[in-house]
């Protein structure tokens, strides 16, 4: 198994393999983070897993989570996960994520949230979009980052 999270073709593995490393004290980024900011990043993957990838249409290879089903609710649903998207935000905040970045995954739950909003067509957008695991990627990356900068 990798030390990283790594994107496949058919997108992230189950959050249980994503962090299975980082709570084990194995991966690249794990080193750079107390025990608090481990459970956080823990935390962040689950919302995602949870919003963006718990179910899958069955006979397909299309996933989708709450997001999606809340978001069918009218005006009130994309409010609701729009707010779920940015408590990933403010979870992020712990972890010393620069703005850049935070504005970055501000936007792509903005673009989510107003696109949503569309009747049929924004639902058929939040099963493709996942602004919630772009954001994820976001977080993973500058990591990344922040841990090559101090090899």
């Amino acid at each position: 198994m990798n030390s990283t999270p790594t994107l496949t073709k058919k997108g992230w593995q189950d959050v249980k393999d994503r962090f299975a490393d980082l709570s084990s004290g194995n991966s690249k980024v794990s080193s750079l983070l107390s025990q608090d900011q481990e459970r956080v990043l823990r935390t962040i993957g689950q919302m995602e897993y949870w919003l963006d990838d718990k179910f899958r249409l069955p006979g397909t290879s299309i996933r989708f989570g709450w997001d999606t089903i809340i978001g069918l609710v009218p005006g009130v649903g994309d409010a609701v996960t729009a707010a779920l998207a940015l408590y990933i935000v403010w979870n992020a905040r712990s972890l010393n994520i620069g703005r850049w970045t935070q504005f970055r995954m501000i936007s792509n739950i903005l673009f989510d949230t107003v696109l949503g909003a569309v009747p049929l067509v924004g639902d058929m957008f939040d099963v493709a979009f996942r602004a919630n695991r772009k954001n994820l990627k976001l977080i993973m990356k500058e990591l990344d980052k922040r841990k090559t900068k101090q090899v």
